[in-house]
């Protein structure tokens, strides 16, 4: 079996299938995409299930993929186990009516046998009670043994979502070795034990499974196959589980450093380290993919693995928020095959955090009032927390219910669900029967539109950016009140305003509404479905009275900062769609002071080439200096005109068209300035993705622009301060130092390998005879495992026959490493049976295959005394 990690193996599989006319399709998003049925994609062909109902055409009748999933169903067993995991990535090749179950077996186990170079003797498989040809198949085609076929029932060998495709399944295993098994001599796939290591699932898709539960025969079989990448890494890395994976346990081993624990020497805080550990890469990729921390859906998945992750580290001493800074090495580890991780890298670090934030708040006063419930409960001997003070904790201190009950659990305790769901049904039904929605996250709620069901505020911002205005409504809190004070929080409907409420994408304005005894900031304006435009403000001096004159004035630079990044957006739209295709169309945006943010249809990243095509001719436009003209017309006419609507607007019949010259001409209801001129200047400063087929750009105008030129400057100017060199051959400067620094390191490594095999021959030098055994035990100091594994490679090519028992001790941590030849191995001598009696001297464990075996001690003073005990071991074996 090849020594492959996780990186290499993903490669290799895409590889191999693109070589079986297979697409290679990128993962998708982990937000689905039109499937109202699936919260989060949580494997390989749930994105794919239109192609298999016949929904929607696929790309290509054979595609592959490695899909990133994310599943919670099992999220309280995270960390109390090493094989529970939330995120992780699927591999999978699929046929859409075109091959079936003959080519799905023959490929995977060409794959598992040639790619891999799993000895075909340690393959099992299982298959579906009633499944006869996928039993002759590998039975007559493959040659694998009737006894190592087994048949499994449906809870085994049937795979299915909650609603779509599916059928009867064929399951790969991989037999690690009785050393790994419970010693029934009966012991075989769908035993429970540790033996048997299910990789590869080949699903032979018959059936599509409606919301009623009917099993509908779909027209063509299809093929979905499904190989966790992190579990068949485990088994080629010789790894006992996921977070000994390479690059998992380089992330464990950051948590580690971050908490200032150690793994694998207290089992509570193990499973701190490995929640940690999981969470951090499902919340990262989360993030990345747009998911946000809410109070529903999967926005409360984000926030529920968020919080959990941020209280095992309270668990660990970490006392601060460590979250986001930790998102990094994820990113690091994952954005060779992920790279819009990096492009969202700044989104993903805000958004950990800010609610890292908000959880810091209240976890601490959550934990101390839980404590005392807790001590009250035991001194009343109750199992049982009362729902409604779980509903306390909720509400009033954030606390989510999971965590109550995680916590209370750990202690042998329950919390009242029941009674919990019933307090927040109340909450729910006051929440209805509130008067008034009036805080700014409230203002849609349509009760002060009731209200004022008759009125329609007159919009004036359009022509100009002040006017005279009567105060018709003022709202605190969830009333309505006749005045609002001095310092005080609020709403003002005027008759009429010249402040844009935030729509269309369009942030709303900001300013001041003053009259003769007050002065108020604005600092939010919306509008409402029937046109309603609330001023959130905050009072700076006076009092405000419904009924009083005012002047409504708003800030006018920043209205044309936005104005300018509107009408870039405009720009924008067109160019994408010249430069990449009609196929380009709006799906979403948002207006700011200071950039602008545009979502669009698109199925690949776009390249640094076409951007800067779409960059230019956006520029093109705006030095060419188009008249902006703004026709009020009819849908029908609009249409006939060529102007492009939104995504997935509703427009009334009269509407309003945007016409840059003869460039653009879009429906919109936004604020723009009066030539592209005013636009001044327009820079891409990024383009990624956010879901499948969606990609994001980001730019920035105007005055932006200008301090953005001069950021660069003064960067260059340090650069080349650093780099001793001036601006124009900077570039030269630090490819010199580059090609230096290279060559540096081809010396350094030069040196090691030296070093490595000067080492190995003094090695060999204590070669001992052993009843006829070469045996070699050595102790080195600081050395890793993947240079011990080397140094013991390097021996066991020069010894030939033998025994080699390797230590090392690195900063207090013992590794050890054992390798035995294949001659020995046939007298009964197993490196993975040493190292585990070896390691256990050291405090540790361990074990692996015959030929090879790893294992960390916790003892470094029992090293030598481990090591004494191989000749025995070798004894014993030869008896």
């Amino acid at each position: 079996m090849k020594k492959m990690g996780l990186n290499e193996i993903r490669k290799e599989f895409l590889e191999f299938f693109q070589e079986k006319d297979h697409m290679i399709l990128p993962s998708f998003s982990l937000v689905p995409k039109n499937d109202k049925s699936l919260l989060l994609i949580n494997a390989g062909m749930a994105p794919l299930k239109p192609y298999f109902t016949g929904n929607s055409i696929p790309p290509s009748k054979r595609v592959a993929t490695c899909q990133k999933c994310v599943r919670t169903g099992d999220i309280e067993n995270v960390g109390k186990t090493d094989r529970h995991a939330t995120f992780f990535e699927m591999l999978g090749n699929f046929s859409f009516g075109e091959y079936f179950k003959e080519e799905a077996i023959e490929w995977a186990w060409e794959f598992m046998t040639e790619r891999l170079e799993v000895p075909k003797e340690d393959i099992w498989v299982t298959v579906y009670l009633n499944d006869d040809e996928a039993f002759r198949i590998w039975n007559e085609n493959i040659k694998i043994p009737k006894e190592k076929i087994v048949r499994l029932g449906k809870e085994d060998n049937f795979w299915e979502l909650e609603v779509g495709p599916g059928g009867p399944c064929s399951e790969i295993y991989i037999d690690r070795g009785e050393e790994y098994g419970c010693g029934d001599p009966d012991c075989k796939p769908g035993c429970e034990c540790d033996r048997y290591v299910e990789v590869w699932n080949l699903v032979f898709s018959q059936y599509d499974k409606d919301e009623e539960g009917n099993y509908n025969p779909l027209p063509n079989p299809n093929i979905d196959t499904g190989m966790g990448l992190e579990r068949i890494a485990a088994v080629m890395e010789g790894a006992d589980n996921i977070f000994e994976i390479e690059v998992i346990h380089d992330l464990l081993e950051e948590v580690e450093k971050v908490s200032g624990s150690k793994y694998d020497e207290d089992e509570k805080v193990d499973e701190s380290i490995r929640v940690i550990t999981d969470h951090i890469r499902a919340i990262t990729f989360l993030v990345s993919d747009g998911v946000l921390p809410s109070n529903e859906g999967r926005g409360y998945v984000l926030r529920r693995l968020i919080r959990r992750a941020a209280r095992h580290g309270k668990l660990l001493g970490i006392h601060e928020i460590f979250l986001y800074d930790l998102s990094k090495k994820v990113i690091d580890i994952w954005k060779e095959e992920y790279i819009d991780l990096v492009d969202n890298e700044e989104k993903i670090r805000k958004v950990i955090k800010v609610e890292e934030e908000k959880f810091e708040e209240t976890i601490d006063q959550g934990i101390n009032i839980l404590d005392k419930y807790i001590e009250n409960m035991r001194n009343k001997n109750e199992k049982v927390l009362d729902g409604e003070k779980a509903f306390k904790l909720y509400d009033t201190y954030g606390f989510p219910l999971d965590l109550t009950r995680e916590i209370l659990e750990e202690k042998g305790l329950k919390v009242d669900v029941e009674e919990f769901n019933k307090e927040m049904e109340k909450q729910r039904e006051r929440a209805r029967n509130a008067r008034h929605g009036l805080g700014k996250e409230a203002w849609g709620k349509d009760e002060i539109a009731h209200k004022l069901k008759d009125f329609k505020t007159n919009f004036k911002g359009y022509d100009t950016l002040e006017c005279n205005s009567r105060v018709i409504g003022l709202f605190k809190d969830e009333e309505e009140v006749s005045i609002l004070k001095e310092g005080e929080k609020g709403i003002v409907i005027l008759d009429e305003t010249s402040f844009y409420g935030e729509s269309g994408g369009q942030v709303g304005d900001t300013g001041i509404i003053e009259g003769n005894n007050f002065k108020a900031q604005v600092i939010d304006t919306q509008k409402t479905k029937n046109d309603i435009i609330y001023h959130f403000v905050e009072v700076e001096r006076g009092e405000i009275y419904t009924n009083e004159s005012v002047l409504a004035k708003v800030d006018e630079d920043r209205r044309n900062d936005i104005a300018r990044n509107h009408s870039a957006t405009h720009l924008l739209h067109k160019a994408l769609k010249d430069v990449l295709g009609e196929h380009v169309n709006q799906a979403g945006s948002l207006v700011l002071p200071d950039r602008l943010r545009f979502d669009f249809t698109h199925y690949e990243g776009v390249d640094e080439k076409d951007l800067d095509k779409i960059e230019e001719l956006v520029n093109e436009n705006i030095l060419l200096g188009l008249d902006v003209s703004v026709i009020e017309t009819t849908m029908e006419e609009a249409k006939k005109r060529g102007a492009v609507a939104l995504f997935d607007e509703k427009y009334k019949d009269d509407v309003r068209v945007i016409e840059m010259g003869s460039f653009s001409k879009e429906l919109c209801g936004g604020t723009h300035v009066n030539n592209t001129s005013n636009i001044g200047l327009f820079k891409i400063i990024g383009e990624s993705s956010i879901a499948s087929g969606v990609r994001r750009i980001e730019a920035i105008t105007g005055r932006k622009v200008y301090r953005y030129l001069k950021d660069v400057e003064n960067q260059m100017d340090s650069i080349s301060s650093i780099l001793k060199s001036n601006k124009d051959n900077v570039i030269e400067k630090a490819k010199t130092i580059t090609e230096e620094i290279k060559e540096k390191e081809k010396e350094i490594q030069s040196l090691k390998s030296k070093m490595a095999s000067s080492l190995a021959d003094d090695i060999l030098n204590q070669k001992r005879d052993i009843e006829g055994v070469n045996l070699i035990t050595y102790k080195v100091n600081n050395m890793d495992m993947n240079s011990l594994r080397s140094l013991g490679d390097e021996i066991k090519n020069q010894i030939h026959s033998g025994v080699i028992v390797l230590a090392s001790v690195l900063d207090n941590k013992v590794s050890f490493v054992s390798m035995v030849t294949k001659d020995l191995m046939d007298k009964g001598i197993h490196a993975g049976n040493i190292i585990r009696e070896v390691a256990k001297v050291a405090g540790g464990g361990g074990g692996g295959r015959p030929d090879m075996a790893q294992a960390g001690g916790k003892d470094p003073s029992k090293v030598d005394n481990g090591l004494e005990l191989v000749e025995i071991l070798i004894k014993k074996s030869l008896k």
